[in-house]
């Protein structure tokens, strides 16, 4: 098991402060959550603390970044895409500021604390704002990645991240913003996930082959706009039934973004969206939530069955 991805998001950060002053984190009260007091204590001077105010949050980071810093807006994930979601889409985005908004304790990470602390229409609105990249790392790696990769990015980008630690997954394989990375290649299905569902993902491909010998390929879509639609046509091609699994509601998430790019494009694969439904949300632990709706391997593996019309016993 490697770190929570907030972790290697931190650490990430002191290695480019070190070499650059104009790196600035902005947070909303969450150097804590956030995993930014060892980066307070290395670079206080590079550190900005505007309290629970995250409207404030994003129009100053956009100040900042419009003098030529290179900022980092850091804060719930749940409050920051819904209070600040005007301040994103006309401070940032439609004035061209080159903030990476960091939203934490993504998804049902916040798991107890209820539908109020849930973050599952992220993806939705913001693929809905022009001019910004929305990621999801999936693990360590992929945090590490995309962090510099936005640092080194003139252009708004949301990055999304859970709290609990992440299992080490592939490193041999490129991590490209935009770019999906194929974790495992099959013939028979296609399952594309994106941020903490790629783990889960990866053990129902293992249960499939075990079960049914069913030979899965897993997709890490950690970047959900812009779609690596290149991808997505190559596996729809193949002529692949295709699953999503995905952290957010099952409307206006990645799910849908592939659905929506394949069917205009001709492609009609068997095809099913995995995510959290149209409801009022359970109140659990993260895992808990992820066992009630079936975002575990097991669950994924079942549902990936019915797609394929196969029962579990070959």
């Amino acid at each position: 098991m490697g770190k929570a991805n907030l972790e290697v998001f931190s650490e990430t950060l002191q290695h480019i402060a070190e070499s650059n002053r104009d790196l600035l984190v902005v947070t909303s009260d969450s150097r804590g959550s956030g995993k930014l007091v060892p980066f307070a204590q290395r670079f206080p001077d590079q550190l900005v603390e505007v309290g629970i105010a995250e409207q404030n949050l994003v129009g100053i980071s956009a100040g900042l970044a419009s003098t030529g810093k290179q900022v980092f807006a850091v804060s719930p994930a749940c409050f920051l895409t819904a209070r600040s979601l005007e301040q994103i889409k006309n401070d940032v985005t439609y004035s061209d500021n080159a903030v990476t908004v960091v939203g934490i304790s993504a998804g049902v990470s916040y798991g107890a604390l209820g539908s109020t602390h849930h973050s599952l229409h992220d993806y939705a609105v913001l693929r809905a704002i022009h001019n910004i990249i929305v990621c999801a790392p999936a693990d360590n790696f992929e945090t590490e990645e995309a962090v510099r990769q936005a640092a080194a990015l003139n252009q708004p980008v949301y990055l999304r991240f859970g709290k609990r630690p992440m299992p080490l997954l592939r490193k041999d394989v490129p991590f490209v913003l935009g770019k999906g990375r194929v974790l495992q290649e099959g013939k028979d299905l296609a399952i594309v996930a994106t941020g903490e569902m790629l783990h889960p993902a990866l053990e129902a491909a293992a249960l499939l082959k075990e079960s049914a010998d069913v030979e899965a390929t897993v997709i890490s879509m950690h970047t959900v706009k812009p779609l690596d639609t290149k991808l997505l046509a190559q596996v729809a091609a193949a002529g692949m039934p295709i699953l999503t699994v995905e952290e957010h509601s099952v409307y206006g998430g990645m799910g849908e973004a592939c659905a929506s790019f394949l069917l205009q494009e001709g492609y009609h694969n068997r095809f099913q969206v995995m995510g959290i439904p149209d409801e009022y949300t359970v109140t659990g632990s993260q895992q808990e939530i992820f066992d009630h709706y079936g975002l575990n391997g097991q669950g994924i593996m079942e549902v990936a069955q019915q797609l394929l019309g196969v029962s579990q016993e070959k």
